[in-house]
């Protein structure tokens, strides 16, 4: 430690007398400012491990940001999806509720329709077994209950359009086992195999959909 602080004396005596002067009263001087230099630099050191451990730490702050936002992203596309599926579902539902409800509305009177077709193939049986040449003048009171059968006939075939029932009588048409129910097959000249020869009895549809099917006769091959 003597030499070094000769040697500094040595550097310093043509520049700084004073200075060297200081040295050479108290050679502690040197050692004092060594250990200050030292001091400062495990400082330095000290303040950028700090720096780097603070550097460190936001970056594992944020992976764990990041994996928590990912986790988010997914559970939110999970309930988006899920509530995609029951907006589905509940359309599904609300348009076979509808669907329900107009066919109630257009078929709820299908069973009193049924019942009315007797009472309207009652009529069609009493005007047809009136015969037409005792429809006279002469027969004031036959004639009168005639028209009066025939007249409440199309009056009741007239609200059975109003509400959509419609007579099937499909003379000369290609049997449909959808509206005709075949009470027979025959041959018959003059005829195309599997048109309606005969109908035995009128059917009716309600709102495109067969209500009673005709009862017919159809041609087949000879």
């Amino acid at each position: 430690m003597a030499a070094v602080a000769q040697c500094v004396r040595g550097a310093l005596r043509p520049r700084y007398p004073l200075l060297s002067f200081a040295l050479r009263t108290s050679p502690r001087l040197l050692c004092v400012a060594t250990q200050q230099k030292n001091t400062g630099q495990n400082l330095e050191e000290d303040q950028s491990q700090s720096q780097n451990e603070q550097k460190v730490e936001p970056s594992s702050a944020e992976k764990m940001l990041t994996e928590e936002k990912a986790k988010l992203e997914e559970q939110l596309k999970e309930v988006t999806d899920k509530y995609k599926r029951a907006l589905a579902d509940a359309e599904n539902v609300r348009q076979r509720s509808q669907k329900l409800v107009e066919e109630a509305k257009l078929y709820g009177i299908q069973s009193f329709c049924k019942d009315l077709l007797e009472v309207a193939d009652i009529l069609e049986k009493a005007t047809e077994s009136v015969p037409k040449e005792e429809i006279k003048d002469e027969n004031p009171h036959l004639k009168s209950l005639y028209e009066g059968l025939v007249m409440t006939e199309v009056q009741i075939q007239k609200v059975f359009k109003k509400h959509g029932l419609l007579r099937l009588n499909p003379v000369g048409a290609k049997f449909d086992p959808y509206e005709h129910e075949a009470l027979f097959h025959a041959p018959m000249e003059g005829k195309e195999p599997g048109t309606i020869a005969l109908v035995s009895k009128i059917g009716y549809k309600l709102h495109g959909r067969t209500l009673r099917p005709a009862l017919v006769g159809v041609v087949k091959e000879a």
